[in-house]
Parts: structure tokens; C-alpha cells; sequence
């Protein structure tokens, strides 16, 4: 059996170059779309919504009752769209199983406010359980803008208890002119191969975000730093970023992973930003995190899932699924459930949608 082929920058480079003579011909630039989905999904739905509030991030964990716990985002529906980088918290809901509607249970982490380097949103929470400790991954920003948001962590030996966090942030970006020298975000967490373990995480370079035209500024990649312990210290390795799409015409990018093992890979989900196109995920495998494959569809709109009315002109994201994440079966073995963020819903804003994972491309 041949061994997996990498997608390496020349991969990058003669798709562009496929890329810029479709254009020149008039074709449309699709590589692989037409292929089959990664995940085969049915729709459960939108088990999840507040009024006067957007909710965001939905990281699933089986709790020890045996109920899904899931830790959201959510901020004022009066702050709009944008209202996740100057007004998010964190919080936790709970359903008797995947299938059924979560409620609200508990605020978990709220902007402290003052000088704290998450004083105006906390945001991105990635929730996992390492021995008998869970660990809360998620961003925080101070001045409400992009340029200083920071991963954390919090900490807790129960899902329901008292989380501490600690007074400074976990990971932060590179120094001025490097690739990730904007911010550290979108937080992707697992245990490697090497025994270490690894967090994954998205940024950008300020000068290109200033200073870059388009609907879409700077181009987002994924860099990895290891630890010998879950809460750290995390060092970034020399081969970052890791995940670099910047060779791609049209200023492709990706956001929002998720990271899981199954087979001896690594497999990410992310939210497609113009590889295929925005509407879509992308799947991606590696067997040792550094090298990965070139991405295919993980899954499509969400209108070849679900028929709904058009939206309100507000809501001009509707009709993706963002933030997706995974939740294994009770086995710890096997992708069960897709959750993610969309706009919508009956308060005209977004909630939780849970898709049935029914069957994988391998």
C-alpha cells in the first residue's frame, strides 16, 4: 500500500496555479468539491437557544452523570453579530443526551473587567478531561479588539464547580513581524504521540490584517506548542505554523479546529474560509501533526442538511455551520456527534445545531 501522500507547498503552488488557469479559461476552481463528504450527517437540530442571546462554541463533554454537559459562549443579542469580541462569557448547559434540548445551567467565566487580560470577552471554550482534572481552554481579549486576544485556561475537578483561572494568559503570539505575531486563538487541544501535550492554535500577522484588501484581511494558520503538562508551560515548536493555506489563490484560510485521534491519525475539522468556499468544513489528517494532507470536504452548507425560512438581513452569515466540534461516543473511540454555531433560529439570532454523525470516508 502507498503511504499516505503530505500536501506540501509545491501542492500549494501547481493547485495555484491549476486555480489561476481555471480563471483564465472561465472554469470554476473546485479541486475535490465534488467528492464525498468526510462525515455523513443527519440533522437533530437546533437543540439549543436564548432569547436575547447569540450562543457560540459549543464544546460538548460527556459528564460523569452521564449527561452531555456543553460549555457555550453567548453575549446580548443588542451587541449584534460582533458582540462575541466585547461581550462574551462562557457557559454550560446540559441535556439528558445529544438528542435532546440543552438547558442553561451556570455562568463559567465572565470578562473580569480592570486590567485583566480577559476583561471584555471570554470566548472559544474548549472543554476536556485529562486524569481526574477538566481543563477550559478558551480566548480572552482586554480592549475588545482582535489584536489582544489570548488563550487561557481554566481549571476545575468537576464540571459544575469552582473554576480557577489563572492571572495570565496561557499562550501568547509571536514577536512583532512574525507569522503569529496578532494573537492566539481558536484553541485545539490533544494528547500527541511523543507523550507531550500538544495545543494547537490559530493567528495572523498584523502588518498583512492592516494593511491587506479584500472582503477577508490577513490569512489565518494553525501553529503547535507542546507541554509537559496540560496546563503548561507551552513551548512553540520551530516548524510552525503548521497548517498554512497562504499559497492558495483567493487568500484561503482555515479557522476553527478540532483535533481528535481515530486509526493512528490525527484528524482535524475546521470551518472552510475559501478553500472550497465558506460554507463549507474541511477535514484534514496527519500522523504526526506536522505534516497534514490536503484538506477535503468534511461537510457542506447547511441547506443540504435543513430547509429553513430566510433570515433577517442581520443574520448575513446564515446557512454555515461554524465552530465545529466533536463529541465521541461514550467509548472514547469513535465521532458520534457534530456540533457547531449557526445563525438563525426562532430569537433571530444563533444557536447550537447537533448533527448525527452516521457514518465516515475513510
Amino acid at each position: 500500500m502507498d503511504k499516505p501522500r503530505h500536501f506540501t507547498r509545491r501542492d500549494f503552488l501547481q493547485t495555484s496555479a491549476l486555480g489561476i488557469t481555471a480563471g483564465v479559461l472561465g472554469l470554476a476552481f473546485t479541486s475535490s468539491s465534488s467528492g464525498k463528504p468526510y462525515f455523513s450527517l443527519k440533522p437533530i437540530g437546533r437543540t439549543f437557544s436564548l432569547e436575547n442571546y447569540y450562543i457560540w462554541c459549543n464544546s460538548p463533554i460527556w459528564g460523569e452523570d452521564g449527561k452531555v454537559h456543553l460549555f457555550y459562549s453567548r453575549w446580548r443579542k443588542e451587541k449584534g453579530m460582533g458582540g462575541w469580541l466585547n461581550g462574551s462569557e462562557i457557559c454550560r448547559a446540559e441535556a439528558d443526551s445529544p438528542y435532546d434540548e440543552f438547558r442553561h445551567k451556570q455562568v463559567i467565566l465572565a470578562p473580569r473587567g480592570g486590567e485583566f487580560w480577559d476583561a471584555t470577552t471570554c470566548h472559544n471554550p474548549l472543554i476536556t478531561k485529562v486524569e481526574n482534572e477538566y481543563y477550559l481552554f478558551y480566548m480572552g481579549n482586554h480592549n475588545g479588539k482582535t489584536n489582544t486576544k489570548k488563550i487561557g485556561l481554566a481549571t476545575s475537578k468537576s464540571l459544575d464547580g469552582d473554576w480557577v483561572r489563572p492571572e495570565s494568559p496561557l499562550l501568547l503570539p509571536g514577536e512583532q513581524g512574525a507569522w503569529d505575531d496578532h494573537c492566539t486563538t481558536n484553541p485545539a487541544f490533544i494528547k500527541g504521540n511523543d507523550g507531550k501535550f500538544w495545543l494547537f492554535y490559530k493567528s495572523w500577522n498584523t502588518e498583512e490584517y492592516e494593511n491587506q484588501k479584500g472582503p477577508v484581511r490577513g490569512n489565518r494558520k494553525y501553529g503547535l506548542a507542546k507541554a509537559d503538562h496540560p496546563s503548561g508551560p507551552y513551548e512553540k515548536i520551530k516548524e510552525n505554523p503548521v497548517i498554512d493555506f497562504s499559497l492558495q489563490p483567493d487568500n484561503a484560510q482555515l479557522e476553527d479546529a478540532f483535533i481528535w485521534k481515530q486509526h493512528g491519525k490525527f484528524h482535524i475539522v475546521a470551518r472552510d474560509m475559501g478553500f472550497f468556499n465558506h460554507e463549507y468544513g474541511l477535514h484534514l489528517t496527519s500522523r504526526d501533526g506536522l505534516n497534514w494532507s490536503k484538506p477535503k470536504i468534511a461537510y457542506l452548507d447547511m441547506k443540504s442538511y435543513v430547509k429553513e425560512p430566510a433570515p433577517p438581513s442581520h443574520l448575513k452569515r446564515f446557512g454555515r455551520l461554524e465552530r465545529p466540534m466533536i463529541l465521541m461516543d461514550k467509548d472514547g473511540k469513535t465521532p458520534k456527534f457534530l456540533f457547531g454555531a449557526t445563525q438563525g433560529g426562532k430569537f433571530e439570532t444563533s444557536t447550537s445545531f447537533v448533527f448525527e454523525i452516521a457514518d465516515t470516508t475513510i
